[in-house]
């Protein structure tokens, strides 16, 4: 099992750099889009105001998954990487391969979504 935690681990260092390096790209690039659009007059019906929101909201969606990515680097580096931050058990190695950022184990997630409202009990990742 520690041999496979951490091959898992290693991989998926690489797969967040990876992912981390390209969405730091991608949210620059959405940035600078959203800086040099001009102001828009909502009371005009301007036809823009849809897609810019659209695109702050991909913008913040982006700098979650970006601070998802990051606690999980960070967890890697501390060698913390793979262990719930709730519970303090082993999150499942398959969890880990399909959701490399994954901070906690699922049991410790259905119980989060549960409370919250938001829970389907469809997905096991």
């Amino acid at each position: 099992m520690q041999n496979r935690l951490k091959e898992i681990t290693e991989k998926n260092k690489v797969r967040l750099e990876e992912e981390r390096k390209q969405l730091l790209q991608d949210i620059a690039e959405l940035q600078e889009s959203l800086k040099s659009e001009v102001d828009i007059d909502e009371e005009e019906g301007d036809p823009e105001l849809h897609e810019r929101e659209k695109a702050q909201a991909l913008l913040t969606a982006m700098q979650k998954r970006l601070g998802d990515i990051e606690a999980a680097l960070e967890a890697i580096a501390k060698g913390t990487y793979g262990i719930c931050e709730r519970c303090g058990k082993p999150i499942d190695p398959a969890r880990l391969e399909a959701f490399p950022e994954a901070r906690l184990c699922l049991t410790c997630k259905e119980e989060i979504e549960r409370r919250s409202g938001r829970w389907r009990g469809v997905s096991r990742f």
